[in-house]
């Protein structure tokens, strides 16, 4: 066996972590759901059904807002399929995974030992997502923060000197189909690191040899390009925020400013454990509630510490993904305050549907760690790592574990919603709101007499009803 063969053996698994993650999440997708529109659904159906190939759906001045790529697939999936829930629920999965296989790539390249690489992927596929996992109309975002890892290892490695043919030409038109076409409000974040690293590293380049590099400036305009026509588009946009403040920050600063201080401790205590499973450990007594903000600042320390350790030994000299994936990650978390506290609430950020903007910056302090081992001196810092790293294993374990075993009960919630849904004139406005999760009963009952009249969904058969 040549030396090449054996090492490819011996790394089987970078591919196999990643394909086993994969098949859980669809796993679990398939025992927690039901093929039946609701929630998010009911505006989607109400904007864009049963027209979905209406070139006035499309050419709308807030499109970006609507994410391009959401149209052909929904287009297909409506004309096809006949509007499957259980497709878009997939594409999420297949997306999640896709993501990890860009991440598992890089792992390969830079030899991540199997066992930090092991602990890397059981956080990535945590159920702690469960929310975005169990929408469909999330599908594109798993797809889009793919991206968002495709395009960071680009120019990691062209930074690295391990560039490709044709990396140059990537890092220009990567952020075009990106945010045009996937990112979604979550371009702001990408742009806005992407941006800091293409400064970072012409900074490094003046530092070394005096001179200033113009394609970080190229680089940088096509970031910026995109973004502004993102934000022209999000201008005309229309926003609907049931149950939110209106008015100005200034008061609730004034009257409650601990709402802030909270709300951002707890956004971090999150990745800790999940909300929900947080909870009913705390209803059962095991320990009390200001535990969260324990749980809080210990990952805020994650954050500094791996802040702390990329610079003092200049990791970002060997590879600059670690930085950024801890960048991206607080500022997501300070994008979700600025975004979220109108619904004045401090365990809001807490929420499973921020888990996978908030995990990539836990996805940069794995790397650190694992990356820096043979050079972090210190046993008590190698024992608050690997400490810090069991804290998020056992907290998303517990999340994952409950999930698993709540399953069953997510899934028959939709199938009475499916129930209910053919024949939902027998259902007053009370039940219809809240099963239907959706603010509005008379817009429910408009939906699915959308999806009726035109045989969709849970009407595919004419004579479901």
């Amino acid at each position: 066996m040549t030396e090449k063969t054996h090492r490819n053996g011996k790394n089987l698994y970078y591919y196999i972590l990643p394909l086993l993650g994969t098949l859980f999440v669809l796993w679990y997708i398939m025992a927690a759901t039901w093929d039946v529109a609701y929630s998010d659904y009911i505006r989607q159906i109400l904007s864009y059904l049963p027209d979905v190939w209406d070139p006035e759906k499309f050419f709308v001045a807030d499109l970006l807002t609507r994410i391009p790529v959401n149209f052909p697939v929904r287009g297909f999936n409506v004309s096809v399929l006949g509007f499957s829930v259980t497709f878009d629920l997939i594409l999420g999965g297949l997306g999640l995974g896709l993501a990890a296989f860009v991440l598992a790539d890089y792992g390969r390249k830079k030899e991540i030992p199997a066992l930090w690489f092991a602990a890397f992927m059981l956080i990535f596929f945590s159920l702690n997502k469960w929310e975005m996992l169990t929408n469909g109309t999330g599908w594109v975002h798993f797809f889009a923060f793919a991206c968002f890892y495709y395009h960071y290892t680009v120019f990691d490695r062209m930074e690295s000197g391990d560039g490709k043919k044709g990396d140059a030409l990537r890092l220009e038109v990567l952020p075009f189909f990106i945010t045009i076409c996937a990112a979604g409000p979550y371009c702001a974040v990408y742009t806005g690191v992407m941006l800091l690293a293409y400064g970072f590293a012409a900074g490094r380049k003046k530092a070394a040899d005096g001179t200033w590099d113009l394609k970080y400036l190229k680089y940088s305009i096509c970031m910026l390009i995109p973004l502004f026509l993102y934000m022209w588009s999000n201008s005309h946009a229309v926003y609907e925020h049931s149950g939110a403040y209106e008015g100005s920050i200034f008061p609730i600063l004034a009257e409650q400013p601990q709402l802030f201080v909270k709300f951002f401790i707890k956004s971090f205590a999150g990745m800790a454990i999940g909300q929900e499973a947080f909870e009913e450990l705390v209803n059962k007594g095991l320990f009390p509630y200001a535990v969260v903000y324990l749980l809080g600042l210990l990952v805020i320390g994650g954050y500094l510490a791996a802040l702390y350790l990329n610079l003092k030994y200049r990791l970002y000299e060997k590879t600059v993904l670690p930085l950024i994936l801890i960048l991206a990650g607080g500022m997501n978390h300070l994008l979700i305050l600025a975004s979220r506290w109108i619904f004045l609430k401090d365990s809001y950020g807490m929420s499973s549907r921020y888990a996978l903007q908030f995990q990539v910056g836990i996805l940069g302090i794995i790397l650190t760690a694992a990356l820096l081992w043979d050079r972090i001196k210190g046993r008590w810092i190698r024992l608050a790592a690997v400490l810090w790293c069991v804290l998020l294993l056992l907290g998303g374990g517990y999340t994952t574990w409950r999930e698993v075993k709540i399953a069953p009960n997510r899934q028959e919630w939709g199938k009475t919603v499916a129930e209910m849904a053919v024949h939902y004139e027998d259902f007053d406005d009370d039940e219809l709101i809240y099963w239907f999760q959706y603010r509005n009963a008379d817009k429910i009952r408009e939906a699915l007499s959308i999806l009726e009249e035109n045989h969709l969904n849970v009407f595919r058969n004419s004579d479901a009803k």
